[in-house]
């Protein structure tokens, strides 16, 4: 049996979800994944970002409820703190909660415009003005990581929680034809090819729930 719950959301749409899941998988934490109802107000709320707060996905632990994705995180840290959630060196640590919080915190044209959907695929997709500055500061972010920290990852050899944080980031920008070059590009290329993050996407592929018309954006010319 497994030592903990997951309680998500859509795999195909809901970019927290598959954070928690990421930094799951991350810790080495036995959690079996449970996909609640995507009927459920709270949930489709949330994934509309029609929520005051996000509370899935929420990990259930010897006894306790734990939600936010970073606080998730923070909480795997603590129980597996071998596992590599949090850099080993400082400088490396504060950068990674840092830009961390900013990806929890912020990129909200981002979210609204090119919103998390792996099954689809929009070539040429037009991107307005407020997402395109997010995109550039996202590929400055990753930029500076991974000249500081030599990649292949954000901070360095091993996937950390900057990486789970960032991963959904990386399919939008697959979805919707944003163009990356150089160390940017073989980071997502990194993401991609990470073992959880395939099974996510394979799972995604078979997801039995209908479509959200609301988070199928079409592209505009």
């Amino acid at each position: 049996m497994a030592q903990a719950r997951l309680i998500i959301s859509s795999r195909n749409y809901s970019s927290w979800s598959l954070r928690g899941f990421l930094l799951t998988r991350l810790s080495g934490l036995d959690a079996a994944v449970e996909p609640v109802d995507l009927q459920d107000d709270t949930a489709r709320a949330e994934l509309l970002l029609q929520a005051s707060s996000i509370r899935i996905p929420c990990l259930l632990h010897d006894g306790l409820r734990i939600w936010d994705t970073m606080a998730i995180a923070e909480y795997l840290a603590e129980i597996r703190p071998d596992a590599g959630i949090h850099p080993r060196d400082r400088a490396a640590r504060a950068r990674c909660r840092s830009i961390s919080g900013e990806m929890h915190a912020g990129f909200y044209a981002l979210r609204s415009s090119l919103p998390m959907n792996l099954r689809a695929h929009r070539p040429g997709f037009r991107i307005w003005t407020g997402p395109q500055a997010d995109i550039r500061r996202v590929l400055q972010i990753w930029q500076g990581c991974l000249e500081e920290w030599g990649g292949p990852w954000l901070f360095g050899e091993k996937p950390c929680m900057a990486d789970a944080m960032y991963a959904p980031v990386v399919t939008r920008f697959l979805t919707y034809d944003v163009k990356l070059e150089g160390a940017c590009a073989a980071f997502a290329r990194q993401v991609m090819e990470w073992a959880p993050m395939a099974e996510w996407v394979a799972a995604a592929q078979d997801e039995p729930e209908p479509p959200i018309h609301e988070l199928e954006v079409e592209a505009e010319f």
